[in-house]
């Protein structure tokens, strides 16, 4: 039995769904037909935000106490968990592929391709995603074939994930390529794009902003920043969206973890070419904040997935006054994007701070040697 969730203008239609099913579903005063392959257009299923339902929510809202005495108390600071979103490790990914498999479940498909660098968080959860809902998993990983496998990587693996090495490919140059492999062998295949970031992805994220506004109503709470890491833009653009749906009032302060373009395309372009799409099909009003779509720079220039001291001075201080796991590749390096803000106050103090944690805690035990370094305190 599949749970399929349909939303629809902002309320939630539950559909239990099971093979050889048909499906009605009123949209804007018309009767549409679900059956079998070719369910709906992309349009309509724009429309209506089909989600397969993958992980646990609402994720924790926690205030980090200790960590913000380090701060001399100037600033109260609070982290949201999406390292426990419960897909394997969990982490932001779960949001978007619940939103992306239900869209590819509704065309039919019956395998998944989607492609990263060899530790991606997202192939690791878009495996477990396809294993959950019974799906082929194809995952087109950049570089060669490793003498070890650990971390996502091992994860992926033993989830099932058919894993293509692509080489200096790392950011879904070759998809297409495999989908029409696949479609000449019979498969109906979804493309997942790099990251999980488009206007479907971006719709977790948007439906996030909603979660993250209930927990701060109840809280009697306002933030006035929210740091994140950002990377293939898709939470960035979610974030945008759902704060211009929720009337949220922070200030994003998304910290670009990758120099490099993805397919000669700029972050800051992918994320408003998402949020213009965004606005259009959720019907917001108001022109769009064009500032929302810059990133905060000058973190990234050691390159994607190269640990620096900044990484591992984050990834301690976090661990040892909360215990609380960050990553080496996104959270660690967002995360110290942050506290260099903080200790330089370029934000200004009695501020409430936000840092959303979207996981990776795995690639830990790849990068484990660098993180072991002596220095660090680890007692090697």
């Amino acid at each position: 039995m599949i749970n399929l969730v349909l939303i629809l203008k902002n309320k939630k239609t539950r559909l239990p769904v099971s093979s050889g099913w048909v499906v009605f579903i009123k949209l804007q005063n018309t009767i549409k037909e679900v059956k079998g392959q070719n369910i709906l257009t992309p349009a309509a299923i724009m429309t209506t935000h089909t989600k397969y339902e993958l992980g646990f929510f609402p994720t924790p809202l926690q205030e980090l106490k200790n960590f913000s005495a380090l701060f001399q108390n100037d600033y109260q600071i609070f982290i949201k968990r999406d390292d426990h979103t419960g897909l394997a490790t969990g982490g932001n990914k779960t949001r978007k592929l619940e939103y992306l498999l239900g869209e590819a479940m509704l065309q039919g498909a019956d395998s998944i391709i989607t492609a990263g660098a060899q530790q991606s968080n997202h192939c690791r959860q878009t495996a477990a995603a396809c294993a959950q809902a019974g799906l082929t998993c194809h995952l087109l990983l950049g570089g060669d074939p490793p003498d070890e496998y650990n971390g996502n990587l091992l994860l992926s693996g033993m989830l099932g994930a058919n894993i293509h090495f692509t080489g200096k490919q790392r950011k879904g140059e070759d998809l297409e390529m495999l989908a029409k492999q696949l479609k000449e062998k019979g498969l109906r295949p979804y493309i997942i794009p790099y990251g999980g970031s488009n206007l479907t992805g971006a719709m977790g994220y948007v439906e996030a902003a909603g979660e993250l506004k209930d927990q701060l109503q109840r809280a009697s709470l306002k933030m006035d920043y929210i740091f994140f890491a950002s990377s293939s833009g898709g939470m960035q653009a979610g974030l945008i969206l759902g704060m211009a749906m929720h009337g949220l009032s922070s200030k994003l302060m998304p910290v670009q973890i990758d120099k490099d373009e993805t397919q000669e395309i700029s972050l800051q372009a992918s994320v408003a070419a998402i949020v213009r799409d965004g606005f259009s099909a959720l019907e917001l009003k108001g022109p769009v904040d064009t500032a929302q779509t810059h990133t905060i720079r000058g973190y990234e220039e050691a390159g994607y997935g190269v640990v620096t001291h900044q990484e591992k001075e984050a990834i301690t201080t976090l661990a040892r006054s909360e215990g609380i796991i960050l990553d080496p590749v996104y959270t660690g390096r967002a995360f110290y994007g942050m506290m260099d803000h903080l200790r330089t106050r370029r934000i200004k103090p009695g501020a409430n701070v936000l840092f959303w944690h979207t996981g990776g805690i795995p690639a830990n035990f790849h990068y484990a040697e660098d993180l072991a370094k002596p220095g660090l305190g680890f007692g090697v």
